[in-house]
């Protein structure tokens, strides 16, 4: 790196004695695309500010819980106006109950919500239900798919797997492993074979409606409306993982872009608001099997800690009132797509963008990318090029061709030129 990145280079070097790989999330290690991570010291609207004081515009958003963009007046208040109550009670609260009303009033089909921490605990529980309330142990997930870093979900995970070329994880045991079946995404002879060889034995099907660990892939028509039939007519629990997609691609989420309603529901990122927040929720009949009113326990210490529910709640009110920005997203989201289509189509340079709502993804490649096969198959070495060519033109992507960016409503018009200004200057 260059001196423009001395402080986060002299940073990772005394990270990596403390911390493994100096980072606390693998894929911030920048080690598919190559150099050292930037530290990051503050953010506003837009924009990220290293600690070299370099500027990015930001198109990560903290991995999508930053859909406002950052430092939001009205989360930022709420946030110092819970501060004066307290840090956590370990006990109910009233703020605990208006979100799970407000997450009901925006989401279809959730009759029954519990909030939790993380998505992956969210994932993890969700399961659990399914497994629970059917009596039946194997589950479906999807080549590329991600749902958190529970040991029956890293099987052919798709992004920070992919990123580090990790086929199988050591610590996972077989038996954890035994009961998850997978089948490629968008091919939907391979679930119909699945539940034919398991019959009476797969107890759901896990997806990411609209996948975003192998960039942003959109589920093709007919594929999601033909898994809810085979849930039906087997007796399965569906569950659409909404950690990306919920209150980002709509107010109800993927389940009301897409018009497909889920059994169980998982929530994560936008539901935080930049802090550590999930959910799941669901069928009544499929919720009350949780503890206490079921048997199938789960728990959490800091499930509904005061501080980060405030922050979430006032984001998902602050969409919910304004669902225009919904309408300003998408059309953000179809200029970038336009704009960076016409400038690398200019330049010669293969690529498919997959875009839907305020995600999307550059793929480099003349195919479509349609499943984490497809993705597998784009120029991962040209992307990493452009990465480090955005990066040093001030926006800052996702460090993986793995993942989908995703941006906030803080992405304006300059915004916007400032970005196709900065692949003008690219050469592959």
């Amino acid at each position: 790196m260059s001196n423009k990145y001395k402080k986060s280079e002299q940073l990772i070097q005394e990270a990596a004695t403390h911390i493994p790989g100096g980072v606390n999330s693998p894929v911030r290690a920048f080690k598919s695309v190559g150099g050292s991570p930037v530290f990051m010291k503050r953010a506003k609207g837009a924009y990220l500010f290293d600690e070299d004081g370099n500027q990015y515009i930001d198109y990560i958003n903290s991995w999508g819980p930053m859909i406002l963009g950052h430092n939001h007046p009205n989360v930022t208040e709420a946030i110092q106006e819970k501060l004066q109550d307290a840090l956590s009670f370990g006990a109910p609260t009233k703020l605990e109950v208006e979100m799970a009303k407000l997450i009901k009033s925006m989401a279809p089909n959730v009759d029954l919500v519990r909030l939790v921490s993380s998505g992956t605990e969210a994932c993890m529980s969700a399961l659990r239900i399914a497994r629970g309330y059917t009596g039946k142990n194997k589950f479906i997930k999807f080549e590329g798919c991600y749902h958190g870093h529970a040991d029956a979900f890293l099987v052919k995970a798709g992004s920070g797997l992919a990123t580090f070329n990790i086929q199988t994880v050591p610590g996972i045991t077989a038996g954890a492993a035994n009961d998850t079946l997978t089948a490629a995404y968008n091919n939907l002879d391979e679930v119909k074979s699945l539940f034919a060889q398991y019959e009476n034995e797969i107890a759901a099907v896990i997806i990411e409606p609209v996948a975003g660990n192998m960039g942003c892939i959109i589920p093709q028509q007919g594929f999601l409306e033909g898994i809810r039939s085979l849930c039906d007519e087997h007796k399965a629990v569906l569950i659409f993982d909404e950690v990306m997609t919920g209150f980002r691609l709509a107010k109800g989420g993927a389940q009301e872009r897409l018009k497909i309603n889920a059994d169980l529901v998982t929530y994560g990122k936008v539901i935080g608001g930049g802090l550590p927040v999930g959910a799941f929720g669901g069928k009544r009949e499929i919720m009350e099997s949780v503890a206490p009113v079921g048997k199938v326990y789960q728990a959490g210490t800091l499930s509904g800690n005061p501080i980060a529910v405030s922050a979430g709640f006032a984001t998902l009110s602050y969409l919910n009132e304004n669902p225009e920005l919904y309408t300003q997203l998408d059309r953000t989201g179809e200029l970038l797509k336009n704009l960076i289509g016409e400038s690398l189509f200019k330049k010669g340079i293969e690529h498919t963008i997959n875009q839907l709502g305020s995600m999307i993804s550059v793929h480099f490649g003349e195919h479509a990318v349609t499943d984490f096969k497809t993705a597998s198959e784009s120029n991962i070495s040209l992307f990493n090029k452009f990465f480090h060519h955005m990066l040093d033109e001030g926006v800052y992507l996702p460090p993986s061709a793995y993942e989908s960016w995703f941006f906030s409503i803080a992405i304006t018009q300059n915004e916007i030129e400032k970005t196709i200004n900065a692949i003008n200057k690219f050469e592959s």
